[in-house]
């Protein structure tokens, strides 16, 4: 594992060149396919996953069908909640989108790391709080929103997390099928295809080889509601 790439994430950007070669030593490196599973909601888990390259989704299967959590790329991390919790078990399961290389490190490894540098451990639980709260918002919208307003919002949350300004407006540099958009808001496949049909029309949006610019973040904001 090359050592600079364990410096870009940021609960371990303070440490220092020969703490980094020492964690680098303890990780493995896994491939995996597009569409493979990586682990499921309930098994144990002892191992947290740092993504190399490829796109990642985190799901629950609710009623036989999938609700989309969060979405992880370069540069993220998951897997964290089963090493910080006794019982290590998995609350919900990881798919890859795209065929991913991930930088894996055990719960053996990692508690003597943290009990070393407690300010790994302040760094990872900030990042989890972050998103329990984005996992309390998403609730709240699945349960009180209107489709066409849920749509927007998973919309300008892709553009914080994968949003790459341009002159036409903001780019959400990763593709994802209408399904996995229909599953990261709670309706079906074919609403997600008339609403995004609807937003191009109003020139919110325009898609380009399966990628989302979204024209006016601003616009969409306040029109569709987003505050």
């Amino acid at each position: 594992m090359n050592p600079q790439f364990l410096r870009d994430f940021p609960f371990f950007e303070h440490l220092d060149d020969e703490h980094i070669a020492e964690i680098s030593k303890l990780c493995s490196t896994r491939i995996y396919k597009k569409g493979e599973s990586i682990f499921f909601e309930g098994d144990e888990g002892d191992e947290l996953y740092l993504v190399i390259s490829g796109v990642i989704q985190i799901f629950q299967n609710n009623n036989s069908r999938d609700v989309i959590f969060s979405i992880f790329r370069e540069g993220d991390f998951f897997g964290e909640m089963a090493l910080l919790q006794n019982e290590r078990v998995r609350s919900a399961s990881a798919r890859t989108i795209e065929r991913s290389t991930l930088c894996i490190l055990k719960k053996r490894d990692f508690i003597p790391l943290i009990t070393s540098k407690p300010e790994i451990m302040i760094g990872i639980l900030e990042t989890a709080l972050d998103r329990l709260r984005d996992a309390n918002r998403l609730i709240t919208e699945l349960t009180i929103l209107d489709v066409r307003t849920r749509i927007a919002h998973m919309l300008i949350r892709l553009t914080e997390q994968y949003g790459v300004p341009s002159a036409e407006g903001i780019l959400i540099d990763v593709k994802l099928t209408h399904q996995q958009m229909a599953d990261m808001t709670g309706t079906a496949r074919e609403t997600v295809t008339k609403s995004l049909l609807e937003l191009q029309q109003e020139q919110f949006i325009r898609i380009d080889q399966k990628k989302i610019l979204v024209c006016n973040i601003d616009t969409l904001r306040n029109i569709l509601g987003d505050v």
